[in-house]
């Protein structure tokens, strides 16, 4: 059964860096496009990044510049490094597999999803 972890969250100030983590299991995701979504409290889950089973990347405008999505497929496993973070990027993060165009920024569209993982910024 294909699975997706994600790890890497916590609590870091305004300004800070974290790298979240999403590693797939039970089938080879290398043909697949991969994606991170998140979701604030009382919001809905938006798009963040997602890259193609190539290599290409999508972003959201609000992280463009901060942060950036690349995946191993070696590893099965897509990363998202996460820079000058805001008390805005505050969420449970959610990382999303499926063969479809990577740029696809409707969350239902998405089959496979992980847990998630909470990132929370303080001022």
């Amino acid at each position: 059964q294909a699975q997706l972890a994600e790890s890497g969250g916590g609590l870091v100030q305004a300004g800070g860096s974290l790298r979240l983590s999403c590693e797939a299991s039970g089938r080879t995701f290398s043909p697949y496009s991969m994606g991170w979504f998140r979701q604030a409290p009382g919001k809905e889950r938006d798009f963040v990044a997602a890259v193609s089973w190539r290599g290409d990347t999508y972003y959201a405008e609000s992280v463009k510049e901060r942060f950036t999505i690349s995946r191993d497929n070696i590893k099965n496993t897509v990363y998202l490094q996460m820079n000058s973070l805001k008390p805005e990027d505050t969420a449970v993060y959610y990382c999303a597999a499926d063969r479809i165009g990577a740029a696809e920024s409707n969350p239902r569209v998405w089959s496979y999803w992980g847990q998630g993982t909470q990132v929370t910024v303080s001022s």
